[in-house]
């Protein structure tokens, strides 16, 4: 048997607590209550001071979704002073939908050159159903210039799924010969990870 999920006020209180030891048990106990009271409590989380705590309430406003915790996420994602925590809500932005979250992530991906934050990012809309393939082909222009190889490897990745799923006529055809030639060029990479990541995107 399930135990059963304490009262609001018990959740708030542990959430409050100071002691991640009680808030992040209280947090993930929000997936069972519903929204109207889950969403408060989850921005509660936000303003805690351990960066555990706020990425657990990120998640958890990623799955409880309201306007009010897409307005707390795009704060977290440009303001939050640690790159764990608006990794969390970049993640969270995206279960929004991808025309909604494009164009913030796409800002927060250009402002942010932290790799934890940019590959959440690429994780996050690679292989989201409802990103079209120009907006792919942004994100990884954006991706293989990078300093950072496992960026630069987050970007191939989103370059051969271009190529995948880019017919010789069809939907999608010009941004897969882009990314062809892309990938190419990644073959020279200095990192053997990108040349890897290349290579494979260009057998497919």
């Amino acid at each position: 048997m399930t135990s059963p999920v304490p009262e609001p006020e018990a959740l708030r209180a542990a959430i409050t607590s100071g002691d991640p030891a009680r808030s992040m048990p209280a947090l993930a106990a929000l997936r069972e209550v519903p929204e109207e009271q889950a969403v408060p409590l989850l921005l509660l989380g936000l303003e805690q001071s351990t960066f555990l705590v706020r990425s657990l309430a990120c998640a958890g406003l990623g799955v409880k979704r309201s306007e009010a915790g897409w307005e707390a996420l795009l704060q977290v994602l440009r303001h939050d002073s640690d790159d764990n925590v608006r990794a969390e809500a970049a993640n969270a932005l995206a279960s929004y939908g991808a025309e909604r979250a494009w164009p913030p992530l796409r800002e927060a991906f250009a402002a942010n050159e932290h790799w934890l934050v940019r590959c959440s990012i690429l994780s996050a809309l690679a292989e989201h159903p409802d990103m079209s393939a120009a907006w792919l082909l942004e994100l990884a222009r954006m991706a293989i210039p990078s300093s950072d190889g496992t960026v630069r490897v987050g970007g191939a990745e989103i370059l051969g799924r271009l190529v995948r799923e880019g017919s010789a006529a069809g939907a999608g055809a010009e941004e897969a010969a882009a990314a062809r030639s892309l990938l190419q060029g990644l073959q020279a990479d200095g990192d053997h990870r990108v040349v890897a990541a290349a290579l494979d995107a260009l057998q497919t």
